[in-house]
């Protein structure tokens, strides 16, 4: 009885290390980074615009992405001010996902614009959990950390009033599943080391936050705070 006994106690050990190993591999599996990069075409549509056709590794795929932006998405504005007189709340964040760009007003000028990345479909608004989908709508930063994987990350706080109607009202018109979750942890970040390129190439690479180089980044945070207003749109 008690070698019996054992016995299940080893199993149930050896299931559990074996649960435990699966969810870290899966957990591995949807950080990896996207690697091999290739820019397969680049040209202007007449429009103003600049078309990118590339081709990365995500995990396992071998993903093809075609990213349209305007010529004037690489523009960067940094206006010298002084810090010991900005007001923090007179801060305004602006980000246009059709322009791949999040502007600092401030006093109703432009003292800031960065290039930014979102998730794979730039242009959709966000639905529900897993959807990659960048929300839109009026924001405000919840909180602040300086330790993030991606170097800098503030926290919006999605969903709010307004996000959680919408999506209840989608979900109560079948739109979207009625096991559907919200989802959440949605902000704004830098990117691992090395990574600019990504961002300068207009990747879609987040699961629907907004993503800055790392100089950007850490400039942003010294800017802004908890509260700071965070409208984002097409």
């Amino acid at each position: 009885m008690g070698f019996f006994r054992n016995s299940i106690k080893v199993c149930l050990s050896f299931l559990m290390v074996a649960l435990m190993l699966f969810g870290w591999s899966v957990g591995v599996q949807a950080q990896h980074r996207p690697t091999n990069i290739k820019v397969l075409d680049e040209h202007s549509d007449g429009h103003g615009n600049i078309v990118r056709t590339v081709q990365f590794n995500e995990g396992l795929m071998r993903v093809t992405q075609t990213i349209i932006e305007p010529r004037k998405a690489s523009a960067v504005v940094r206006v010298p001010i002084r810090m010991d007189t900005v007001k923090k709340d007179s801060m305004v964040i602006l980000v246009k996902k059709s322009d791949y760009v999040l502007q600092v007003w401030y006093r109703r000028r432009i003292i800031r614009a960065y290039k930014a990345t979102f998730g794979p479909n730039p242009l959709q608004n966000k639905l529900m959990e897993g959807d990659r989908n960048t929300p839109e709508g009026m924001f405000r930063i919840a909180g602040k950390r300086d330790n993030s994987k991606y170097d800098r990350f503030m926290l919006l706080n999605y969903p709010n009033d307004s996000c959680t109607a919408r999506f209840n009202k989608l979900k109560a018109n079948g739109q979207i599943p009625a096991n559907a979750k919200i989802g959440g942890n949605v902000g704004i970040h830098g990117i691992w080391a090395g990574g600019d390129d990504m961002i300068q190439l207009g990747i879609g690479w987040t699961d629907g936050c907004i993503a800055l180089k790392n100089k950007d980044i850490e400039d942003l945070y010294s800017l802004v705070g908890v509260g700071t207003k965070v409208y984002i749109r097409k």
